[in-house]
């Protein structure tokens, strides 16, 4: 028997050809997928250049290198199920089975990868339950509005063709590196299909190393909001979105303070001298309000969509973009510093009118079985002292489950989209145009019963994407050489309609005796992002215009105050003491020394959150780190880090406690008033039909 000589020893050891080959394909198929990823990257830098335009090079360049780390998270997780046929005696064969499978992923990355530059102009985030939202509200309506306000067919082509050339890619792959030989045998399968598990298995979790995955807020690396959100993957961030929707919501802020502490927070930062808690051991916060009477019977609330606070002239922004806001400032008292509590209407229309803030989490409230609770907003606080009550609303009251739920807050006469009788315009999107929306309330509040005071909502819908407007329009477009030239047009068609609502109802009987709130439902984002949270996205105008309000209070006010704070103030207008439970104060009761204070989130999972007090904003990173900063928001948007080591404690402690109060007393079912609800019955106005169940028609 002849003793194996160096040769066949070389032999053994060496890499059997068809394992050799399956290796190669997955090596070239990790390239494919890493390059794709990174030319969606780029995409979305070309097509939100403008956030990138005061960026160092340095930040874009780690970003786009901290992007790959990403990048490889995602295609390792889709490489391991190839890996595992590694083990089987014919590998990777047939190749085709392959290429088709590794093209249909790549077409849905790059489908994402197609959206996304869109998405984020618009929201300023990757993607992220906020998509997913969208989408299970309204899919016709929301397809509606992408195909009538963005070039589909153009993405939509785009995609197709690098879907192609992705997959030529791989056919390229499996015909140049073709299996041959004999298949392995098992020693050596499982020992390759082990190394390259685990080498798959370290870039599915960002790193090699022992210890936590790679996670959202490894991508923050500087002070630029734009270069870190570029280092994400939104693939990524649509994966984790969804992992952590689950029921155990915001459990990290109830476990950051003790429940005591954080009440004893929440507390000090909303009770005056004018509350008096009212069964403290059942509800954090319900209290009796000692009021002012300005003489107003009535109160009206325009919630203004994407109102932007640094477009409002009076708010020291020129460009002639809101001439009829800015005359009603000057009638009554404005805010300067006042803050949207998240970055979509949904949010903005609970805070407002339900005094409730945008929590981690529960981001989309109306939408979710804690949304069903009764809140101490205006509806049940006024319906069950007789006020009559009306909501006025370009659109279908099915979005956002809007019927459901302020049917559920006292709310009974709506009148939506349906009801309109030949209106100047009915987008096929969204619904009828501001001025038809306007014109109707108008009616309607002048129809309302003259012997009862009441409460309503007007809420505007044409400054939306896709931006349809009646033709001709009253003004000339703007022009300010910008690429948010059609949104600023839609919004000053807003103001204009604003003004000939105002025309119209000045001379009523009632209006002498209203308080009409005028705020924004969100602002949107511009270039300029100034802090880690997108503070453009949030500032918003509140004007209050009624009786006494100017000459008792003066016409602006600096105090720092969010749309939690609007129930409180204008019920607090109604003379009288009232029992509720809002998470904001009476700004017009405060003492001449508060700064104010407000909780602000994004939509969506951003789990960025921030407190503003003063000019001072302390932001929460979605690692938890925290960072103060101190702002100015006239003439232009801007902010610089300071240290200050007791106003960053103190203003965590206040953040976190109020926020996991807040959780608490929501998931507790301790947010109502004291006062019941009205019966939820509902009709239309004298001008509108509704059917048996309440559901507007036409």
């Amino acid at each position: 028997m002849t003793a194996p000589g160096p040769t066949s020893r070389r032999q053994r050891l060496r890499l059997p050809a068809a394992l050799g080959a399956d290796l190669g394909f997955l090596a070239g198929a990790l390239a494919v997928l890493l390059f794709v990823q990174s030319l969606v990257r780029l995409l979305l830098l070309w097509r939100n250049w403008d956030l990138g335009a005061g960026v160092p090079l340095v930040s874009l360049f780690h970003a786009l290198a901290t992007g790959v780390r990403f990048d490889l998270v995602i295609a390792g997780h889709l490489l391991l199920v190839p890996a595992l046929a590694l083990l089987a005696p014919r590998g990777l064969r047939p190749r085709i089975l392959w290429v088709g499978l590794l093209t249909l992923a790549t077409a849905l990355i790059l489908f994402a990868g197609v959206v996304e530059p869109d998405f984020y102009h618009e929201f300023h985030t990757r993607l992220n339950s906020l998509a997913i939202e969208y989408l299970r509200a309204d899919p016709a309506t929301v397809s509606s509005m992408l195909w009538n306000g963005f070039p589909v067919l153009r993405y939509l082509a785009l995609w197709l063709a690098l879907t192609l050339a992705s997959g030529w890619c791989y056919r390229a792959l499996a015909r140049r590196i073709r299996p041959n030989g004999v298949a392995a045998s098992w020693p050596w399968r499982v020992a390759v299909c082990a190394l390259v598990l685990v080498l798959l298995g370290g870039a599915a979790r960002g790193t090699l190393r022992f210890g936590p995955p790679l996670r959202w807020g490894d991508a923050f690396h500087s002070d630029f909001p734009f270069a870190n959100h570029l280092g994400l993957n939104g693939v990524f961030t649509l994966a984790k979105a969804v992992a952590a929707a689950d029921p155990d919501r915001g459990a990290a802020w109830l476990r950051a303070m003790p429940a005591a502490e954080a009440l004893a927070q929440t507390r000090a930062l909303l009770l005056t001298s004018d509350d008096r808690l009212v069964a403290p051991q059942h509800a954090p916060l319900l209290r009796e309000h000692r009021a002012t009477d300005s003489g107003a019977d009535n109160i009206v609330f325009i919630i203004l969509e994407s109102f932007a606070g640094e477009f409002v002239g009076a708010l020291g922004h020129p460009g002639g973009v809101t001439p009829e806001f800015d005359r009603l400032a000057d009638e009554g008292l404005l805010f300067e510093r006042f803050f949207a509590n998240g970055t979509h209407t949904h949010q903005g229309m609970f805070a407002s009118v339900a005094c409730f803030p945008n929590l981690p989490g529960f981001e989309y409230l109306m939408q979710l079985p804690e949304g069903m609770q009764g809140f101490s907003g205006l509806g049940n606080l006024l319906a069950p002292r007789g006020f009559s009550d009306l909501y006025v609303y370009n659109g279908s009251f099915t979005w956002d489950n809007q019927n459901g739920f302020f049917g559920n807050q006292g709310f009974r006469h709506f009148v939506g989209r349906d009801d309109y009788v030949d209106p100047r315009l009915d987008d096929p999107t969204w619904g009828v145009s501001d001025e038809d929306m306007f014109a109707r309330a108008a009616a309607e509040l002048s129809a309302l019963p003259a012997d009862r005071p009441f409460f309503a909502v007007l809420q505007t819908l044409s400054n939306h994407t896709p931006y349809h407007l009646p033709e001709p329009l009253p003004f000339a477009p703007v022009r300010s050489g910008g690429a948010i030239d059609q949104r600023l047009t839609a919004m000053k068609y807003s103001d204009w309609a604003l003004g000939q609502f105002f025309a119209r109802v000045r001379g009523e009987p009632w209006f002498a005796r209203t308080l009409f709130v005028l705020v924004g439902d969100h602002g949107f984002g511009i270039p300029d992002q100034a802090t880690d949270i997108d503070l453009a996205r949030f500032h918003v105008p509140a004007l209050l215009l009624g009786p006494g309000i100017r000459a008792r209070f003066g016409a602006r006010r600096a105090t720092v105050a969010s749309q939690v704070d609007l129930v409180p103030t204008a019920v607090g207008q109604l003379g009288g003491s009232f029992v509720h439970q809002c998470w904001g104060r009476d700004l017009l009761a405060l003492p001449a020394d508060d700064p104010g204070f407000a909780v602000i989130k994004p939509s969506g999972s951003d789990a960025t959150t921030a407190i503003l007090a003063g000019d001072e904003i302390l932001v929460r990173s979605p690692a938890g780190v925290m960072r103060l900063y101190q702002y100015r928001l006239a003439p232009a948007l801007a902010a610089v880090p300071v240290e200050r080591a007791a106003e960053d404690a103190r203003l965590a402690r206040a953040l976190t406690g109020y926020v996991g109060t807040a959780l608490r007393a929501l998931k507790g079912n301790a947010v109502a008033a004291a006062l019941p609800a009205a019966p939820v019955t509902r009709h239309v106005g004298s001008a509108g039909r509704a059917s048996a169940d309440g559901e507007p028609r036409s």
